[in-house]
This record gives structure tokens, C-alpha cells and sequence, in this order.
């Protein structure tokens, strides 16, 4: 997910978030048995890699990695990728995945690689809940396997700040008034900045989304299937799109849920995503309002008593916590977290209530909810990957003064959370790391059809980017879910959930673009 609505991307999609609430992980723990590897399409077992090996890649390619029990039916292991794929006998990084193993052994197809976004979201945690994610028909028939990848959690990661440090970045002024409070803003973005050139800046050149879909092509021929099968969701379809740029021809099935658009700039994702929220927002409105909430009878009611808190809130934080106040970015997080899912619509009814009334806890769970922030500190490092995979991957903004240039553009396309998605973007203006790439669409010519998902009222990767995707792709094919929430697959529409697991069990995709 964006965090603190920040940087170009995009998001986790919301089966991650709610895979690490109580409950979820048991149903994937039916998935047992343990053993080999299938070869696509058979149901024999092998060992070692198939299809191409890169030059010089033997040794990564080759690896056997120690898979070993790590929960009920499930089994771990730590995979060594290079650190430089241009110097692959120097430095070595570590992965670690997590795997479920296909309950039909004898009818296995293959390995069904899992991401659920970010970037920066935990593969693993997903994949310990695939029995939530995934229909039971591609836990039958599919090894499912989700992988931190490069910089992310258990893997080889990425180091910034400390919670404190965290907090007051998360915290701070998202929508600046004054130049004061621009340069209190960029003075925290140059604090991340720095902490992680301090933490990790052996890594920050190397964490490319180029360099994690280089990272797929090892484990694919690692577990031993010829080609890829993947369900890439927010973040993880531009990961995947990557993929299929890189080695179009080891492409089986990829299907890339909740789609980015590769060839948009930074400022043009940063502008459609703040439209998407604002999308998201108006129907969480216009549903309150048929239902004659407590925030009004008619949609402009209910959008005008949002934007009070909103407002109101840059100059009066409310009370949070006891130890933390909820200024007006972590209000502005409250709500848009919520807009992720549809079945969230009436936490953000009762936080927005309470917010009027000048209580500020709901909201603020909700926002820890969406930047993982326990009562302990983060539970992971996803606010600081983000940063360190979206500053390299494209060019963004430059300086305060491109910004400052931009604003009227941003606050004229979305005045609730334009600025918020422009300033959140300041931390690549002080990146010790110039980007490796810029926008371009993505053709991957030779690949075998590819299955794009998108949702149209999507308010983290809106529905224009799935149709940007799924027409630059030369063997793209659109699926079209009518609804609300981020990404479509597995969220109640059976047309959507049919035709994505038609295609990835039998490799048939729908033969023109479908509509759900």
C-alpha cells in the first residue's frame, strides 16, 4: 500500500493486511504434504533447475535450498540471489520464502509464485495464508510459494529509522502551508534519506524492481518449472510486468491483479492515485449517505463533514493514544486505509464520527493498521522499501521548488489528497540514489497471454492503469471487475475468481477482454 500516501506506488493489497489478523492463517494450514518438485504440466517430482540459465548464474540457479517446517503444512527456506547481477561472482543477499505445499501431489501442475504488493509487503506473511487468499482449487494443484523480496522483512533488508524517527516522519505534515513547514517537511525526508544511505547503502543501488524480478527467474528455475506461474497484486503486477520484460519466453501464466501502469511518470501516478482516493471516498459517501448514516443524508453531507476533519486537523491534532496525537497526515491515512475494502466502510464511518467529536483513537488505529505500527514499534520495514524501491526505480521529483511548481496541478486534480500525494513524494528529491530506469510501457513481446485485472473504483492503482497495462502487453487480456476495494480477484465476484483460476489452472485466458 502507499504509505503515508507517498511515492509513486502503489500498495498492498488488502488480502495481505487482513492475513495477519486472528484466524486467517488456518485455513491454508490444511495445505500439507511436503516432497518434490512437479514439472509444469506433469505430476512427477525433479530436482534442480529447468529452463534457461543465464551466464554465470549456474551456482544461484543450481542452489538446493533446506526447505524445513515453519507451521502446520508449511516449510521455509533461505535462497542466495547476488547482490549485483552485473557482478555475480562478488556479494551475495539472502531471500526468504515460504512455502505451501499443492494438497493433490500426484496432479500437481507446478509452483504458484505470490506477491501481495508494496512494495515492500511480506510475501511470507501472505503465503502463510494462502488458504484465505486462494481458491481450493489452486491449492490442490499449485506449490504456493511468497518470498520477501530483496530489502523486504526476513530477507536481506532494508535499514532506516527507528520507531521514534518512524513516528515523527509517518506524523508530519503531509500538506504544508508555509515555507516553514515545507522545510520541516523535507528536513524529515533528508532524516530517511540518510538513515538509510547510513543503514543500508550497500543495498539501496540493488533494490530495483528489475533486480527483484531478476531474483524470480532463480527461484523459478530453483523449485524446477520451465516456465512462471504467478498472481501479482497492487505493486506485485509492476513486478511482474518486469518479469515479463526480462524473460518473456519463461512466461506461463502470470496474472497481475490491481495493475500499475509502467509507462506512466511519477507525477502522473502520483496524480491518478489521489483521483483514485478521491473515487474511493465519494462512494464510501454516496453508500453512507443511502444508508442515512451519522455523517449526513446526502453524499456532499457526508463528504463535507470528512473534509471538516480533514481541515480541521492540520491546525488541532486530536488526542491518540496517550502518548501519540493524531495529526492531520495520520488522519488523512485513517481514512484512506479504509477504502481499501469495502467491508471497512463502517470503521471509517465510526472513526470519522468520533474525529468530529475530537476523538482521535479510531482514526488512529486505523492509520497504525495501514503503516503497521504495533504497540511495540513497526512490525516490519515496508514504510522505508517503499522509499528505497520507488527513488530508484523512476525519476521523481528533483527539488522543493519542482514541487512547490507542481502544487496548484496536484491541489486543481484532487484538493482533498493532492498535496499529500505530491509532498509524500519529497524523499526522492534527497535519495543517495539515482534512478536505474524511467516510465515506458511494457510490450513483452514472445510471451505466452497474460491475464490483467482491474477494478473500477480501485482507489490505490485506479482502473485506467489495469487498461494501460493490458494494452501495452502484446499478449495482454483485460478483466474488468465493476466494483469498490483494491484489486479483484477473490473479493466476491465469481465471473472475476472463475476466469482467473480457469486460466491458471488450464493456461486458457479468456479470448477477448472480459467484463465483471
Amino acid at each position: 500500500m502507499t504509505r503515508r500516501t507517498t511515492a509513486f506506488l502503489t500498495g498492498l493489497t488488502v488480502w495481505a493486511v487482513l492475513a495477519s489478523g486472528c484466524g486467517v492463517a488456518g485455513r491454508a494450514q490444511d495445505a500439507g504434504g511436503s516432497g518434490g518438485v512437479a514439472q509444469p504440466g506433469g505430476g512427477g517430482t525433479t530436482k534442480g533447475p529447468a529452463g534457461p540459465i543465464p551466464a554465470g548464474l549456474e551456482k544461484f540457479y543450481q542452489q538446493e535450498p533446506n526447505w524445513t517446517r515453519c507451521g502446520s503444512g508449511q516449510q521455509c527456506a533461505t535462497i542466495t540471489v547476488p547482490l549485483d547481477y552485473s557482478d555475480p561472482t562478488g556479494k551475495t543477499i539472502e531471500l526468504r520464502a515460504r512455502k505451501v505445499p499443492a494438497r493433490d501431489r500426484t496432479g500437481k501442475i507446478g509452483t504458484l509464485f505470490i506477491n501481495p504488493g508494496g512494495p515492500g509487503a511480506s510475501g511470507q506473511q501472505f503465503a502463510s495464508s494462502a488458504g484465505f487468499v486462494l481458491g481450493a482449487s489452486l491449492l490442490r494443484k499449485f506449490d504456493v510459494i511468497g518470498w520477501d523480496p530483496r530489502g523486504v522483512a526476513d530477507s536481506t533488508p532494508v535499514k532506516c529509522l527507528d520507531t521514534e524517527q518512524l513516528d515523527k516522519f509517518i506524523a508530519a505534515d503531509g500538506s504544508p502551508d508555509d515555507d516553514a513547514e515545507i522545510t520541516d517537511l523535507n528536513n524529515e525526508a533528508k532524516i530517511l534519506a540518510d538513515g538509510c544511505e547510513q543503514r543500508s547503502g550497500e543495498l539501496l543501488p540493488h533494490i530495483s524492481t528489475k533486480d527483484a524480478a531478476r531474483d524470480i527467474d532463480v527461484l523459478r528455475g530453483i523449485v524446477g518449472d520451465s516456465e512462471l506461474y504467478y498472481l501479482g497484486m497492487s505493486y506485485g503486477t509492476f513486478l511482474g510486468a518486469t518479469y515479463a520484460e526480462l524473460f518473456p519466453k519463461n512466461v506461463g501464466r502470470l496474472v497481475l491483479d490491481g495493475a500499475v501502469d509502467p509507462s506512466q511518470t511519477a507525477e502522473q501516478n502520483n496524480l491518478a492515485q489521489a483521483k483514485g482516493f478521491d473515487t474511493a471516498l465519494e462512494a464510501f459517501a454516496e453508500d453512507c449517505a443511502q444508508r442515512n448514516c451519522r455523517l449526513g443524508s446526502t453524499k456532499a453531507e457526508v463528504l463535507a463533514k470528512v473534509d471538516k476533519l480533514i481541515n480541521d486537523s492540520d491546525a488541532h491534532p486530536l488526542p491518540g493514544d496517550g502518548k501519540r496525537e493524531v495529526t492531520q497526515a495520520l488522519v488523512v491515512l485513517g481514512v484512506i486505509y479504509p477504502l481499501y475494502l469495502k467491508d471497512f466502510w463502517p470503521r471509517l464511518e465510526d472513526a470519522v464520527v468520533d474525529g468530529l467529536e475530537g476523538k482521535g483513537a479510531r482514526l488512529l488505529a486505523l492509520a497504525d493498521e495501514y503503516t503497521d505500527r504495533t504497540p511495540t514499534g513497526y512490525s516490519n520495514n515496508a514504510n522505508e522499501v517503499i522509499y528505497a524501491v520507488n527513488c530508484v526505480d523512476r525519476p521523481d521529483l528533483g527539488s522543493v521548488a519542482q514541487a512547490k511548481a507542481e502544487e496548484a496541478k496536484f491541489k486543481a486534480a484532487s484538493p482533498r489528497f493532492g498535496s499529500f500525494l505530491l509532498w509524500g513524494s519529497i524523499a526522492c528529491a534527497n535519495w543517495p540514489v539515482k534512478p536505474e530506469d524511467k516510465p515506458h510501457p511494457i510490450k513483452a513481446p514472445g510471451a505466452k497471454p497474460i491475464v490483467v485485472v482491474g477494478t473500477t473504483r480501485d482507489p490505490a492503482t485506479p482502473y485506467a492503469w489495469a487498461v494501460g497495462l493490458a494494452g501495452q502487453l502484446d499478449s495482454g487480456v483485460l478483466i474488468t471487475r465493476d466494483g469498490d476495494g483494491h484489486t479483484g480477484y477473490n473479493e466476491g465476484n465469481q465471473c472475476v475468481d472463475n476466469a482467473v483460476e480457469t486460466y491458471l489452472l488450464k493456461g486458457t485466458a479468456p479470448a477477448t477482454d472480459l467484463k465483471c
